[in-house]
């Protein structure tokens, strides 16, 4: 069978594939306005029969939600509870902002319908479900031609009997809905009813597109990424939408982890730079996870890779502002109409000023199979420089240093805002445009190793294809510090690990075949907030070692709380092989120089050697000022700095091995 993984991004969407024994990868241009066509269009020029597999990542979920194009949702609560949703937490994400304005809530307070019914704090009935009031509410939710509903009552995740009651009902009248006990059966109600609404916003849409694709592409089976770093069925993805939120830089950093690891690099900071933005990540040993991130100010708990973005990419528009200042995105030129070398854009890019100043080749932009304009970019950059009275190539190196600080400061909060320093770590860079930053970006970071893997441009679809397949489950338990032991731990993952087993063989994964991993979410007496421990004999000291890590201090005095518990089954679908490439010397062969051209680094004209990259072999050296050509992406090497390919193909590059 075939194997396919699949990227969608804001410019191009990323194919990888297997064809009997030979790999191939592939770049199709985006159709933003229905971004099924680009994924079928790109599925039929590659494929030439209908028994393969699909591995896909989306940014359907996300759309949705960011432009506010889900379906017309409803929310179904406790009666008083209905503006839960709403008034949120009392954090802001602009506090001193006098003028702030909240954006557009996903459900509006006249889709929010409070029920007569209660489950209380021990999961015990204290007012029944009014199945009468509940019809006569459904009775309005078709009036108002609503397309999906969030069910959220309080302590569900203990007692779901009146959720499963309002769902029936809701099943009857054929109106698709989404129950919190389902989406996330944990406590604090504010979360579990925005994660449940998220669920329910994006499902409908999501549902759609996966029909579509599934209805077209003719193949065996589609699998969809999850913003946990692992795939799921296409129909789990269709009822738990989402877990699909991030699911194109999850498979970034999946792809990342295991060819680093398997390079020899346990600390990595991910660089994922493409048309629309920058996706960064820092991996210390591991996949870095959160419970919790906030998707459009809405707070999203589930599992998801703590991956930080920034509207800075090879689209990224410059304009010159009311103050006179260079500034660059977020907003993006995308696939359509793009940068101007692509032919129809009208607006200065990222990409463009990297043309300009010689560090693209036009004639061999996706392996020459598109050419590069460069006929208006002289007269565009010459009108910009008048405006600020600088050069035009000043212009063009002002766009990249601009774009470089947005990413710098990326980085800077993933790693040392939060502790980390980057110079223990390697930048591992990828995306279309990242081979051609990726440098620069480390020496502001003073990061000494840059790590690039062969077909950069196409690793979130890479790393697809490495995902485990993965189900996260969690409950509530509150299990306080006199409750806690073994036995009282086991007893409550029993019936989740059933869980876990029924469903893994829904989706393909034979009970022997699953691996189980087990969390609690622990917390000393009286906090707030929960740290995430790996469930082993010594939990409860491994809980005050990380709590001394995180917050400086721990006391083993104090008592201890079981919040949640967590279960991770994992199943293990047959993944690509690394395979060594051909051994060389230092010197590259002369196949592998392609000519050289002038290129501006730092205000200076410097002739750059060119080289063809899947015609470099293992122990091949090159020192900058050189650019490195293949399919998927051009790798720049500034002045005094040096590479060389290892043993998989990767460029390890020195950052100052030149000096």
């Amino acid at each position: 069978m075939e194997i396919v993984g699949v990227d969608t991004g804001g410019t191009f969407t990323d194919f990888i594939y297997k064809s009997g024994e030979k790999w191939g990868v592939f770049k199709h241009l985006s159709t933003p306005e229905n971004p099924a066509e680009a994924v079928l269009g790109g599925l039929k020029k590659i494929l030439k029969n209908e028994n393969f597999q699909v591995v896909h990542g989306s940014t359907v979920a996300t759309n949705a939600i960011l432009e506010r194009k889900g379906a017309n949702t409803a929310l179904i609560t406790n009666k008083k509870f209905e503006d839960v949703f709403e008034i949120g937490r009392q954090n802001r994400s602009e506090l001193y902002n006098l003028k702030y304005r909240r954006e557009n809530m996903l459900v509006p307070a006249t889709l929010r319908f409070g029920l007569n019914c209660r489950i209380n704090v021990d999961g015990e009935e204290i007012e029944p479900f009014d199945e009468q009031e509940a019809r006569s509410i459904i009775a309005k939710l078709k009036q108002a031609e609503v397309e999906s509903v969030a069910v959220c009552f309080l302590f569900s995740y203990l007692n779901p009997t009146h959720e499963i009651q309002m769902g029936e009902l809701l099943r009857e009248a054929e109106i698709p809905f989404s129950l919190s006990h389902k989406v996330l059966s944990e406590f604090r109600e504010y979360e579990r009813t925005s994660t449940t609404v998220v669920n329910a916003y994006v499902s409908p849409k999501m549902k759609r597109y996966i029909t579509y694709i599934m209805q077209n592409f003719g193949g065996n089976e589609l699998r969809v990424m999850q913003s946990n770093g692992g795939s799921i069925s296409a129909d789990t993805a269709m009822e738990e939408s989402v877990r699909t939120i991030l699911s194109g830089p999850a498979g970034g950093a999946v792809g990342a982890y295991e060819i680093a690891k398997k390079a020899g690099f346990d600390k990595i900071i991910t660089f994922d730079m493409g048309g629309t933005s920058t996706d960064v990540a820092l991996l210390d040993e591991g996949l870095p996870l959160t419970m919790e991130s906030t998707i459009s100010n809405f707070p999203v708990k589930v599992p998801m890779i703590d991956i930080h973005t920034v509207g800075a990419g090879g689209g990224s528009i410059a304009y010159i502002d009311k103050g006179g200042s260079l500034k660059v995105g977020p907003e993006s030129a995308g696939a359509d109409p793009g940068p101007i070398c692509y032919g129809k854009g009208k607006d200065i890019t990222v990409t463009d000023a990297n043309l300009f100043l010689g560090r693209l080749v036009p004639e061999n932009f996706l392996g020459g199979n598109m050419k590069l304009n460069t006929d208006k970019l002289k007269k565009s950059f010459g009108e910009m420089s008048k405006k600020i009275n600088l050069s035009s190539n000043e212009v063009a190196e002002g766009i990249l240093a601009v774009a470089n600080t947005a990413m710098e400061r990326a980085i800077r909060v993933i790693s040392v805002e939060r502790g980390h320093n980057p110079q223990e770590f390697a930048l591992f860079s990828f995306g279309g445009a990242g081979g051609m930053h990726a440098v620069s970006l480390a020496r502001l970071l003073k990061i000494p190793k840059v790590i690039i893997p062969m077909n950069p441009g196409i690793l979130s679809a890479i790393g697809m294809l490495m995902a485990d397949l993965i189900k996260d489950y969690s409950l509530t338990v509150m299990l306080k510090n006199e409750n806690i032991s073994r036995d009282e731990i086991d007893s409550r993952f029993v019936p989740i690990q059933g869980k876990a087993y029924d469903e893994m063989r829904l989706e393909g994964i034979d009970k022997e075949d699953v691996i189980i991993e087990k969390y609690l979410d622990m917390r000393y007496q009286g906090q707030s907030y929960e740290i995430l421990v790996p469930y082993k004999d010594d939990f409860e000291d491994e809980f005050h070692k990380l709590h001394e890590q995180n917050y400086g201090y721990c006391n083993k005095n104090k008592p201890v709380e079981v919040v949640n518990i967590r279960l991770r089954a994992r199943g293990m679908p047959e993944k690509p092989v690394f395979e060594k490439i051909q051994k060389g010397t230092k010197k590259t062969e002369s196949k592998a120089y392609l000519g050289s051209q002038d290129v501006v680094f730092d205000g200076e004209t410097y002739r750059t050697g060119l080289y063809d990259r899947k015609e470099l072999k293992s122990g091949n050296v090159i020192e900058g000022a050189a650019i490195l050509l293949e399919y998927s992406s051009t790798i720049v090497l500034p002045p005094h700095s040096k590479a060389e390919v290892d043993d998989y193909g990767n460029l390890v590059i020195d950052t100052e091995g030149g000096i």
